[in-house]
């Protein structure tokens, strides 16, 4: 039996390091093409004219959604900041989603808010509306806080889209922060392709920036370096995963700390789904999935300079239950969008971005640690090929790394967010040194994620903020 135990082991460790390499090669692809594009969207916008563009009576207006939960450290410099955009029509509509701290308090003192008889008709199902609020402020004519009953992100994005009177919806965390000429940037594509339905932009982290009246006006590292780690995970997933899947038109995922949708597109398909942490992957591939099924032409879209600044967990308690709540999130929207796996009928999504994350962002974690456990079998026994050992090493380092470095590189050679030489010695430093324990726990915190699903743990989990520039 512990023949046959030692046997498998040692099969098990070659596949993972053919894994490994294989991913590593699908990395390199990744980083390539990924370059390219981002090259060709900054040619294609250098001689571009945004003036003309904000001052233009045909600029589609635009309803920006931002929900939130215990965000009293945060909410009023993100309020400024998405009321301060450079943009032409837009209405920003804050849903308070019952919570428990002191952020509704803290809108109504500082936007000197009143609470209105406004008419709410709930399209689509939610909590109930327990109140509607504007401010005395003519500054804040374009600002509306909806106080309502407790029942996830989800539900309360689709009061939002219940409240919004535009016909482009942005969502947006209350825990972020905008740059003036984001959404700018993110409806370019909308008024340039009719198609379009949906656009994401880049998520960046705050933690080490200096935050004035709602804007960034200096860019930094944290002197924490989880949040550091975090910055190099962010570029990694965005500059690189996402521009590459822009080119097959098979992104899944536009993050729900920044996105864009076309109303009518929501309304069709139903809205976020409250019963799912992930609301953000899944309402995306079931655009995708319905779009396909109808026939119907058209984009999903990742823009990589529309910036948007959030902060980020600097505990590991904090940042553990967010990948978990990821992993959960992506698990979830895998299984109810099953049909579209390896499904030639679903393109570039069934047979490239869904096998992808199936394989890769979901399973990789499994087959890691099942390759840490090999190694420790192997090693117990006395049977442990030293060859097979440093092979293992160097294709699991370079499993990390290459798609790391590669995507600190790319943010160098294309936007240079981090000015200061010392800020990207780091990155570039812990590219490599987050393989050694980092990248560890994060495998444990997502194969804790398996576990709390299929138990059934729907639980967001708490983010205690620390509020912007502290």
């Amino acid at each position: 039996m512990i023949e046959i135990l030692i046997i498998f082991f040692k099969a098990y460790l070659i596949f993972v390091i053919i894994y490994f390499a294989g991913v590593n090669i699908v990395y390199s692809l990744f980083l390539g093409v990924s370059y390219k594009e981002i090259l060709n969207h900054m040619r294609r916008n250098t001689f571009a004219d945004d003036r003309k563009f904000v001052q233009s009576e045909f600029t589609y207006p635009v309803s920006m959604i931002a929900p939130a939960f215990n965000e009293g450290k945060t909410v009023v410099e993100s309020v400024k900041s998405l009321l301060k955009l450079n943009f032409g029509k837009y209405e920003v509509l804050v849903v308070n989603d019952g919570s428990k701290d002191e952020t509704l308090e803290t809108m109504v003192h500082e936007f000197e808010l009143l609470k209105t008889n406004q008419f709410y008709d709930p399209v689509l199902p939610a909590q109930p509306v327990r109140g509607i609020y504007k401010s005395r402020k003519p500054e804040y004519r374009n600002l509306t806080i909806i106080d309502k009953e407790n029942g996830g992100k989800a539900d309360a994005l689709n009061v939002g889209i219940n409240c919004a009177k535009y016909d482009h919806i942005c969502c947006i965390d209350a825990d972020s922060i905008l740059e003036d000429d984001a959404l700018l940037k993110s409806m370019r594509p909308f008024h340039e392709d009719k198609t379009v339905v949906a656009v994401g932009g880049i998520i960046r982290i705050a933690n080490g920036c200096k935050v004035v009246n709602g804007r960034v006006v200096s860019v930094g590292l944290s002197h924490n370096l989880l949040p550091i780690f975090q910055v190099i995970e962010y570029l990694r997933a965005f500059l690189s995963g996402r521009m590459f899947w822009n080119v097959f038109q098979g992104p899944l995922i536009i993050s729900g700390a920044f996105g864009i949708f076309k109303k009518s597109i929501i309304m069709e398909v139903g809205g976020y789904r409250s019963d799912t942490v992930g609301e953000d992957m899944e309402l995306v591939a079931r655009i995708h999935r319905i779009m396909m099924e109808k026939k119907r032409s058209y984009k999903i879209i990742f823009v990589p300079d529309p910036v948007c600044w959030t902060e980020a967990p600097d505990s590991l308690s904090v940042l553990s239950r967010q990948r978990n709540r990821w992993h959960r999130g992506l698990l979830d929207t895998l299984f109810i969008h099953k049909k579209m796996l390896f499904n030639a009928n679903y393109g570039a999504v069934g047979i490239g971005a869904m096998p992808y994350f199936l394989l890769v962002e979901l399973l990789g974690p499994v087959f890691e640690a099942m390759g840490y456990l090999s190694l420790m079998v192997m090693y117990c026994f006395g049977v442990l090929n030293s060859n097979i050992a440093i092979l293992f090493f160097i294709v699991s380092l370079f499993y990390g790394a290459l798609f790391s470095v590669g995507a600190v590189i790319l943010e160098e050679i294309s936007f240079q967010r981090y000015p200061k030489p010392s800020d990207l010695a780091l990155l570039l430093s812990l590219g490599i040194i987050e393989n050694f324990g980092y990248r560890q726990l994060t495998v444990m915190w997502r194969l804790k994620g398996f576990f709390d699903y299929f138990t059934g743990n729907k639980n967001w989990g708490s983010m205690q903020r620390k509020g912007f520039g502290k």
